[in-house]
């Protein structure tokens, strides 16, 4: 009988939602709505095997009390080497940038426009998204104050930089996963696609 050829990878890609503080459950609902499986991350072993992660908003320096707590920087930074698809999402941006986990080369500025009684909406021009802009949900959000070459600015509000990728990190200042636009968190699952079937080419 013939041996059993390669394993074929699950039909739904499973995408990793950081779950030590904040808003991890809109984003697991918004990826389950487009087919994905997800797994809450509090350890670094709930880092194996994901085709990608999300990294939510919430406070940032309870999410690095946390990340320090479980160790999980150097998981994330060889999770990020080996190029697994991120999505940073306000707090997640300032997690992904040079002053934090170091994954992105950029800046974040806290607190930017101003404390939560300064929330606010704003429609986001997103380059590489089609049809009318993004409904941004700004809560007590950050923007690119500096970023490095490498770094690719997809939208702005107010002249500021809310929306950037670099490699197959995308990181933005507002909460997609509170409204009922689909359309970033698509984006997102597509770089998981692709990063899946450039890994089974790879296999091959």
């Amino acid at each position: 009988m013939a041996g059993a050829g390669p394993s074929a990878p699950p039909a739904k890609p499973v995408v990793g939602v950081l779950a030590l503080q904040g808003g991890f459950e809109a984003h697991e609902r918004m990826l389950h709505r487009l087919g994905a499986r997800t797994r809450q991350v509090r350890v670094a072993g709930d880092l194996e095997g994901l085709d990608g992660l999300v990294v939510p908003g919430g406070e940032s320096t309870t999410m690095t009390l946390g990340i320090e707590r479980e160790g999980l920087a150097g998981p994330l930074r060889a999770l990020a080497r080996a190029g697994t698809p991120i999505l940073g999402s306000c707090a997640g941006l300032i997690m992904l940038d040079s002053e934090h986990l170091g994954l992105m080369d950029m800046r974040a500025e806290r607190n930017a426009f101003g404390r939560q009684i300064r929330s606010f909406e704003a429609d986001v021009a997103f380059r590489g998204i089609d049809g009318p802009p993004i409904r941004g949900i700004f809560i007590r959000a950050p923007w690119i104050a500096e970023h490095g070459p490498g770094v690719e600015i997809l939208g702005e509000v107010e002249g500021h930089p809310v929306a950037a990728r670099q490699g197959e990190m995308l990181a933005v200042a507002f909460h997609a996963e509170l409204s009922d636009d689909e359309r970033l968190h698509r984006l997102f699952l597509e770089s998981v696609e692709h990063a899946r079937a450039s890994a089974a080419s790879e296999r091959r």
